[in-house]
């Protein structure tokens, strides 16, 4: 039984929906605790259905207390779950391969806050499932908090009736200008030769129609548009609906030299957002999340279809790695 190696056990950060804790927190058995990763990894395959079930059910898994320390044991765990990976075309975050099938998360300043979004919900091709390890724990601050979508969707509704029923009918449409290369000082700092995996124009074009992306270049810029795409998704495994979308990073975060937020995110119809109901949905996504300390070593399973992460600012040292599955 999965029992045997791993605990399910409680931290005081949890909130308990319907009676399922979320998120799930999974430790080591100690008497079965031993530096050999590879014991890891093969209970995971022993134990994958119910580690998926588990997943699904809560939407978020933390494994907490396992022998984890270099991005090299990170990229055997997620190796060892078996899920097939998605290259990263079309995000916006500044990232670097470290090992395999492990990237940096985004490496924008430590003093910016990264707010709450499904990844790459901008795109029609984004991940299903996300893997965070955390190699140095942060000297103070910078969680990776995580709420689940289908409550956001619930209290939005439930507050904003004819704004979300305008959501659901139009869409949005995401505007972000890129430059040539990467600006590390910029949240959404990915150039288009990185964003496109190319240095090529006419191989971004192709690539950009692939995503149902616009390109419209201006000297050393780029300006994509993306959409009209949905806002909110009916989830089928869950039978639920979800807040998926990019509506509140880009309207409150996609600001740098090149772009100003406001105008990252429209309706589909191209109509404005009304910026009080998108400060208000942050709000309540601050309200509803959950906010876990990093400790070295931990590993946070999410399912992109069920929550939305951000990040918090932090002071370094931080080294938080990530993984992406299809």
């Amino acid at each position: 039984m999965p029992e045997n190696f791993f605990t399910v056990v409680e931290i005081p950060q949890q909130k308990v929906y319907n009676g399922v804790f979320f998120p799930a927190v999974l430790s080591s058995d100690p008497t079965t605790l031993t530096s050999d990763v590879s014991v890891l990894t093969e209970a995971i395959k022993l134990h994958k259905p119910w580690l998926d079930s588990l997943l699904h059910r809560s939407g978020a898994v933390l494994f907490r207390g396992f022998p984890l320390t270099t991005a090299s044991d990170f990229n055997d765990v997620v190796e060892a779950f078996g899920y097939e990976e998605l290259p990263y075309v079309g995000g916006a975050a500044p990232r670097n391969k470290v090992v395999g099938r492990v990237f940096t998360t985004n490496e924008s300043p430590p003093d910016q806050k990264i707010p709450f979004h499904h990844e790459m919900a901008q795109v029609p091709v984004y991940p299903s499932k996300l893997f965070f390890f955390c190699e140095v724990e942060p000297a103070s601050g910078g969680e990776t908090p995580i709420v689940l979508s289908h409550i956001i969707y619930e209290k939005m509704n439930e507050k904003y009736p004819e704004f979300v029923e305008k959501l659901e009918e139009h869409g949005l449409i995401y505007t972000r200008v890129l430059g040539e290369e990467d600006d590390n000082s910029s949240p959404i700092g990915r150039g288009w030769k990185s964003t496109f995996l190319t240095q090529d124009k006419t191989v971004a074009e192709e690539r950009a129609a692939k995503l149902g992306v616009k390109l419209e270049w201006m000297e050393d810029v780029v300006k994509t548009i993306m959409g009209p795409i949905p806002a909110i998704k009916f989830e089928k495994t869950r039978q639920r609906k979800i807040w998926f979308n990019s509506m509140v990073i880009a309207y409150t975060g996609w600001e740098d030299a090149r772009n100003n937020p406001v105008k990252a995110v429209t309706f589909g119809d191209g109509s404005p957002l009304p910026g009080h109901i998108i400060y208000d949905c942050l709000k309540i996504l601050d309200e509803e999340s959950v906010a876990i300390p990093w400790q070295q070593g931990d590993i946070l399973l999410v399912d992109n279809l069920a929550v939305l992460h951000s990040r918090r600012s932090f002071n370094p040292p931080r080294r938080i790695l990530a993984s992406l599955c299809k």
